[in-house]
């Protein structure tokens, strides 16, 4: 009976004891609450994290200022390759150089002239970059490189026994450097081709010449052209 007494005696004083812990966390909880001065939760929600409220993050304001930081993050990388895409757009854009025009159908004959003057090729299928000018006849490099020009000559007379008389020269900067001629009466038609490579500085200029008192004769089909492209840019 006695033993039953101790048990008992002792049940009663853990109760009274973890009643008083349980009121003593209680009353820390509302003294956090309820305190003026800040606790030490940094960043966090304290009131998240002492009243365990559903659905509530104590790290909210954390992983809300790390999305904000990676979202910026990305929107800048995202700028920057835009910006260099556009860069590389431009670059390319400006290095496809190239042109192809033809001289307008001749019913009679262009020239002879007093002097040399350039061949306006005017009906012009390809003038990318827009290096080419058809009004004057003459194509002004872009960029430096190395660049590739043909042009192919013809002319018909009349008749058999008349004579065929030209000379178109192929010119850099008002030098001369290659050429195609024709004086004879033993045929009535005659045509010829050319390319050379030319390397080129900004703003270099390219044209064919007609020489003074020759003249291109019957070409019906604009068989008469000049074109040219650009093989690589160098100095860059």
């Amino acid at each position: 009976m006695r033993v039953d007494m101790t048990y008992f005696g002792l049940l009663v004083v853990l109760c009274i004891c973890a009643r008083k812990s349980l009121s003593m966390t209680l009353n820390t909880e509302d003294w956090a609450m309820q305190t003026a001065f800040e606790l030490p939760c940094g960043d966090w929600n304290c009131e998240c994290a002492f009243t365990r409220q559903r659905g509530c993050c104590c790290a909210a304001q954390d992983f809300y200022a790390l999305e904000q930081s990676v979202y910026t993050r990305i929107m800048g990388q995202w700028g920057a390759l835009k910006q260099l895409n556009n860069e590389i757009k431009a670059t390319a854009e400006g290095r496809q150089v190239a042109f192809s025009a033809a001289m307008s159908p001749l019913m009679s004959c262009y020239g002879p002239f007093t002097t040399d003057v350039p061949i306006p090729y005017r009906e012009v299928s390809l003038n990318s970059a827009s290096g080419y000018n058809p009004t004057h006849g003459i194509f002004t490099a872009p960029i430096a490189g190395l660049y590739s020009f043909s042009f192919t000559v013809y002319s018909r007379v009349p008749l058999y026994g008349d004579r065929l008389y030209h000379h178109v020269i192929l010119t850099q900067n008002g030098r001369p450097l290659t050429s195609v001629w024709e004086d004879n009466r033993e045929d009535n038609e005659d045509s010829a081709t050319h390319t050379v490579l030319l390397s080129l500085m900004p703003g270099d200029q390219v044209y064919m010449l007609l020489q003074s008192g020759r003249e291109l004769c019957g070409d019906l089909l604009g068989t008469n052209m000049f074109s040219g492209y650009l093989l690589y840019a160098t100095g860059v």
